[in-house]
């Protein structure tokens, strides 16, 4: 069982930065590979960004490639989602979730989520 904590979120000017952070409980964190989705408000849940369980290999959605970072700190059981240059279409609740085997950008590959945070851009 893993239970993970987003938090992060807010409100930003459109071209700022923020980082999520994601807490997660257990002993096993290193044994999943983790993700970042995100849903906007009508539209259905996007995948973000994966990383693996070592944190060696990550893959981006092409929407945000060269503007955001995630990286995961095994010794912390944490996972980030760095984000800069933002606009306004990346406002959405982000939720992290968690993978028992390898990276994935489908949704339904992972095994637990968090609650979300919401992050809100203004243009």
């Amino acid at each position: 069982q893993v239970q993970l904590v987003e938090s992060g979120g807010g409100l930003v000017q459109a071209g700022g930065s923020l980082r999520l952070s994601c807490a997660a409980s257990g002993r096993t964190f290193s044994s999943y590979a983790m993700g970042w989705f995100r849903q906007a408000p009508g539209k259905e849940r996007e995948f973000v960004a994966t990383i693996n369980r070592s944190g060696s290999i990550t893959y981006y959605a092409d929407s945000v490639k060269g503007r955001f970072t995630i990286s995961k700190d095994n010794a912390k059981n944490a996972v980030y989602l760095q984000m800069n240059s933002l606009k306004a279409e990346d406002t959405a609740v982000y939720y992290c979730a968690a993978n028992y085997g390898s990276t994935s950008r489908h949704n339904l590959a992972y095994d637990y989520w968090g609650q979300g945070t919401q992050v809100t851009v203004s243009s």
